[in-house]
């Protein structure tokens, strides 16, 4: 029988994680789906990148009570812990959610979860990052093209004679598919294109891991001998750049990134960034929710999914695979402004007044 999770399963995973509960619906029926009132539950793997929390969360919630009014949600985060979201899978396929929409903090370390919700006849969408196991529906972007957009960025960067130069690259935790998807699409461009003096995996995603492998980087090839830096995120950029800074190489090498953080926006317009790549979360967030609130009520996915992606047990399941965009300092108004994503005045603080006005923001 279904139970309302907001007392003793939630209790436990509130020790250990920031847990936000919606009201729990009344009238369920006792199995998965039957319920007059459809509850979804959203699991976030961490809060080191800011996106989770800021973007993917707010809007993955009001699109689904836009579709779905009367469903109620459930959100935790396993602040990049892979035990604390088993728990939190365990939690939610016990109080008899309707459907799950998971960016697992490692793919093949949640595959059994994901078969556990399939077995109680949950159906689970794996959101940004392919989860392992038996999922029902997919959503996020194309992550070789990302790779590839980062790859061919750098080389722009760096100029004509990019094969006689050398760059560092920061890529993200090998655990994260999305991650291994990144590296496979920049190695295609990069490969034969320039030297590659130094790579890094970088677990959890985490900037000052990065900061520490840029500095060993630097104190390995030389200061005055890096001219490029492969950041596969955002994070891992703002990591690797305080690095350089703190180490006085100067002028600073162009550096990647993705996800469009403000603060790396705000880096390219200082000429420390040379770019990041922009995912659109509205769109993604959107065919999230609409997938999940599908599954909830047991519609078909494959009206949602027009695309296909295979499960690791080799089923294809309906997907939604969006493109991402590169951005630098002379698109950012054509396309994260334009999108409404960032405001002119958010990007242009004090301190970068001169530098907007020379890009053309203001």
């Amino acid at each position: 029988m279904k139970v309302c999770v907001r007392g003793t399963a939630v209790a436990m995973t509130a020790l250990v994680t920031a847990v936000a509960v919606a009201a729990c619906g009344s009238g369920a029926a006792d199995a998965p789906g039957g319920g007059n009132t459809p509850r979804i539950a959203v699991l976030l793997p961490d809060a080191t990148t800011a996106r989770w929390e800021t973007q993917d969360r707010p809007l993955l919630e009001k699109k689904i009570m836009q579709l779905c009014a009367d469903c109620s949600i459930q959100h935790a985060n396993a602040r990049g812990d892979v035990a604390i979201q088993q728990e939190q899978m365990d939690s939610v396929i016990t109080s008899g959610v309707d459907a799950i929409v998971l960016v697992p903090v490692d793919a093949r370390s949640l595959g059994t979860a994901v078969t556990k919700a399939a077995d109680a006849g949950i159906p689970v969408i794996s959101y940004d990052r392919l989860s392992e196991g038996p999922i029902s529906g997919y959503v996020s972007f194309d992550g070789e093209q990302v790779g590839r957009l980062q790859g061919r960025a750098l080389l722009k960067a760096m100029g004509s004679n990019a094969k006689s130069q050398q760059i560092v690259m920061m890529n993200g935790d090998p655990s994260d598919p999305n991650a291994v998807s990144f590296k496979k699409g920049a190695l295609s461009v990069l490969t034969g294109r320039v030297k590659i003096g130094k790579a890094y995996d970088t677990l959890d995603w985490r900037t000052e891991i990065a900061y520490a492998n840029m500095s060993g980087a630097i104190a390995a090839l030389g200061a005055g001998r890096i001219q490029g830096v492969y950041a596969a995120n955002d994070g891992l950029a703002a990591g690797s750049i305080s690095s350089l800074k703190a180490n006085k190489v100067a002028p600073l090498p162009p550096v990647t990134g993705q996800d469009a953080e403000l603060d790396a926006v705000q880096r390219i317009v200082a000429g420390q960034q040379y770019m990041t790549v922009y995912k659109p979360f509205g769109p993604e967030a959107s065919a999230g929710a609409a997938m999940a609130v599908a599954a909830a009520r047991r519609t078909p996915l494959a009206e949602v999914g027009k695309d296909k992606v295979r499960t690791s047990p080799g089923k294809p399941v309906p997907a939604v695979l969006l493109t991402p965009v590169s951005v630098t300092a002379a698109t950012i108004k054509d396309t994260l402004v334009k999108d409404g994503f960032y405001t002119v005045r958010q990007i242009c603080v004090p301190r970068l007044l001169a530098a907007c006005s020379e890009t053309g923001l203001i």
